[in-house]
């Protein structure tokens, strides 16, 4: 049997068993049937992409949204194959390249695990990668920044051809990228910087001024092309454009910031692309509002100490109350020690319900940080007293969970999921 006819039978494979798994309500059937695809035809990623230029968008942070924006701009100019469900590991890329319903020599704007790209660039030819921040996150999985960028370089180094669209703002971005020949560097922001304070060339402590980095080995931000300038896109030429996202807060402006430049380095001009982003209004449920408990709620996620320092800005102002909700399972990170290292200090002012199955974790860090709170199990069947006129007849109630608890309440409140 040919490779060809290898990768066929297990697409056709992997549809009976993502038919069985959704008539078994055990999922939506796509990584499952990407595991098949992948046990049956050990090298699909590489025959799915032997034909079409691949663009990958791998971060900490953001990567979700940055590739939807990106997807969404690019599909103005032309029929491309993307992974909208988000899952952005080997069997969800194969699963969503083996479904996609466009021609084989299409462009692939992929999302890609920051653990898993340098298992991935090798199957590519000349690939584009999109390269956010880098920060701690599932350290059980994951492990430290520094290893991750350091295997990062190694891969890069290695990579014929490659070129890329990478945030200047992050040092570790900056020092992967620098065995890239081909880089657009763009300031896109960078807010928690407690995982970049040590140069990661020679390990002294690096001297800060607004985005500006530089250490005394000579080590420094790159000269930049792009940058995001107060809700606008500066390109090289000066030129700016105003972006008026749906999607609310900072961290979104600079993943349409990297997304522009991305879809510019692609020939898609910005003054194209940002109207087909202004289109996207909630990415993976992210930002929807739902009803739980006979109550509006706005569904935001939240999954470590650097998408939280961009979340305090998205919540309502106080003294709106919050819902968070914690769960440490494997899609969330087993260790949920991260708790300690975001500011919760600034919901002081606010009544926080802390739910979830580490509920309780939190809750010890919300008394630590004097923020008033209470612990529930199950909030939106036994509200607390203070909650149960919230987001009935006004403003929706925030709610911001780790991965498997934002889903959770996705699900019950019935809302809509368009890609992780």
């Amino acid at each position: 049997m040919s490779l060809d006819w290898r990768l066929g039978a297990a697409t056709g494979l992997a549809h009976v068993a993502g038919w069985l798994s959704r008539a078994l309500r055990r999922g939506d059937g796509l990584v499952i049937g990407g595991k098949v695809i992948l046990a049956a035809c050990p090298d699909a990623f590489a025959r799915l992409v032997r034909d079409r230029q691949v663009v990958f968008v791998s971060a900490t942070n953001g990567k979700t949204t940055t590739t939807k924006l990106l997807a969404a701009a690019l599909a103005s100019n032309g029929q491309i194959a993307t992974n909208t469900s988000g899952a952005n590991m080997p069997a969800g890329l194969v699963a969503a390249l083996a479904a996609a319903k466009v021609p084989s020599s299409a462009l692939a704007v992929l999302e890609a695990d920051e653990t898993y790209l340098p298992r991935l660039l090798p199957a590519t030819k000349k690939p584009l990668v999109v390269l956010g921040n880098l920060s701690r996150d599932q350290l059980d999985r994951v492990s430290e920044v520094a290893m991750v960028a350091r295997r990062w370089r190694t891969i890069f180094a290695a990579t014929p051809g490659i070129s890329a669209i990478a945030n200047a703002d992050d040092p570790h971005i900056a020092w992967a990228g620098e065995e890239i020949h081909d880089v657009t560097w763009v300031s896109a922001g960078n807010a928690w910087t407690a995982d970049s304070v040590l140069c990661p060339k020679c390990g002294a402590i690096l001297r800060r001024n607004d985005r500006d980095w530089r250490c005394e080995c000579g080590f420094r931000r790159p000269p930049i092309s792009w940058q995001l300038d107060d809700n606008a896109v500066i390109d090289p030429d000066g030129a700016k454009y105003t972006l008026d996202l749906a999607l609310p807060g900072m961290a979104n402006q600079a993943n349409a910031t990297m997304a522009v430049a991305a879809a510019a380095k692609l020939g898609v001009s910005p003054a194209k692309a940002i109207p087909a982003m202004r289109a996207v209004v909630s990415v993976g449920g992210r930002y929807q509002v739902v009803e739980l408990g006979g109550r509006r709620v706005r569904l935001l996620l939240g999954k470590n100490p650097a998408g939280w320092a961009e979340m305090f800005s998205m919540l309502a102002p106080a003294p709106a109350p919050v819902v968070i909700a914690i769960n440490a399972r494997a899609a969330d990170g087993k260790d949920p020690s991260w708790l300690w290292d975001v500011p919760f200090e600034k919901l002081a002012d606010r009544l926080v319900v802390a739910t979830g199955e580490r509920r309780h974790d939190l809750g010890v860090r919300l008394l630590y940080a004097d923020v008033p709170h209470v612990t529930v199990e199950d909030p939106w069947t036994m509200p607390p007293p203070d909650l149960r006129g919230v987001g009935v007849d006004g403003a929706p109630l925030d709610a911001v969970g780790t991965y498997t608890a934002f889903r959770e309440m996705l699900r019950r409140g019935g809302g809509a999921d368009d890609g992780r």
